[in-house]
């Protein structure tokens, strides 16, 4: 019997899930979908799933196995606590929470059902982690195959920011990503950073500064630039380049159709995450269902990997409000 998935949040991420789940990966079955827009998740459900408005009946379903959060961060960490008290496995998209207090509540809350019963629940959709050119620069870089790693260079770009986007929710909503890879490619947990912007674009809404440079320092003494520039219009890029002591090595700039034509070459830049990262979503869905299958823990992220992520976040949001000074990271 396949493995019979809920999924909460009918937006374009959870969308993509549902499509993922029911056609390209084994042994699953979307058999719920709830979004508070109830034409929203009839919309994204298959054919023979339930739709609800209300997530707890998702939870609670005698239909359903395991359950993906794919709903506004905001509402993430009291969801997941329900899959808790429901006992269901749950893939929860990035971050775990907004805050820090609610991340560590959700750790401390499944470490308390470890300790009852050695069950984890929890998973987190850091996808990167899955993405192909991230796995082979991580061997690369723990190979030393061009030496020691000095610097790493990240580079974060979106077409728009999304509606009531600050500089604070850039942190715990995008640049998260990195604060979950960074420690993941080196091996290193990250003990400082610090935020520091410039001009920022006239396309940047409100008082989001846009774009920023973090600055992430990992206990190895690597250090890490980030820019995030939610508002750069041309299209979504995301560039990571290790610079070891005796050569570097960077993730290929994929391109669906490269086009040479009267002396020019041109090539398609997709306008959202999705197809740069679609075999990274699958790649995950599909390890999570296989271990759901087996009842072996998923090779996901975890939710102390979320809380550190957090950690790392809260730590550059003092830093934003304290003129950009390197600030420690409180784990």
């Amino acid at each position: 019997m396949p493995i019979r998935v809920g999924v909460i949040g009918a937006g374009i991420m959870g969308a993509d899930h549902i499509r993922n789940l029911s056609a390209t990966v084994n042994g699953a079955e979307v058999t719920f979908v709830a979004d508070l827009d109830a034409g929203r998740a009839a919309a994204a459900a298959p054919p023979s799933a339930r739709t609800t408005t209300d997530p707890s009946e998702l939870i609670n379903s005698s239909e359903v196995d395991a359950v993906v959060i794919a709903s506004h961060d905001s509402t993430h960490a009291g969801l997941v606590l329900e899959c808790f008290e429901a006992m269901t496995p749950v893939l929860c998209e990035k971050p775990l929470a907004p805050t820090l207090l609610e991340s560590l509540d959700v750790v401390e809350a499944e470490a308390d059902i470890v300790a009852a019963t050695g069950a984890r629940l929890l998973s987190m959709g850091f996808m990167r982690r899955f993405d192909p050119g991230y796995a082979a620069l991580r061997e690369s870089t723990r190979l030393r195959s061009h030496g020691e790693p000095l610097i790493v260079h990240c580079t974060s770009r979106t077409v728009a920011s999304g509606p009531g986007t600050s500089s604070e929710t850039a942190i715990t909503n995008s640049a998260i990503h990195e604060f979950d890879i960074i420690p993941w490619l080196l091996d290193s947990p990250i003990t400082e950073v610090a935020w520091q912007a410039g001009r920022s674009s006239r396309h940047s809404p409100g008082e989001l500064q846009d774009p920023a440079v973090m600055l992430l320092r990992t206990a190895d003494g690597t250090l890490t630039t980030l820019e995030l520039f939610l508002n750069a219009q041309y299209g979504y890029t995301t560039r990571c380049e290790v610079v070891s002591e005796g050569g570097t090595a960077a993730l290929p700039e994929p391109a669906a159709l490269v086009v040479q034509r009267e002396g020019h070459r041109t090539a398609e830049i997709p306008a959202d995450w999705r197809p740069r990262f679609a075999d990274a979503y699958r790649l995950q869905l599909q390890a999570w269902i296989s271990a759901l299958e087996r009842g072996e823990p998923a090779p996901l992220a975890t939710g102390e990997d979320g809380l550190r992520a957090s950690q790392v976040a809260q730590a550059m949001i003092r830093s934003l409000h304290s003129d950009g000074a390197f600030t420690k990271v409180i784990y």
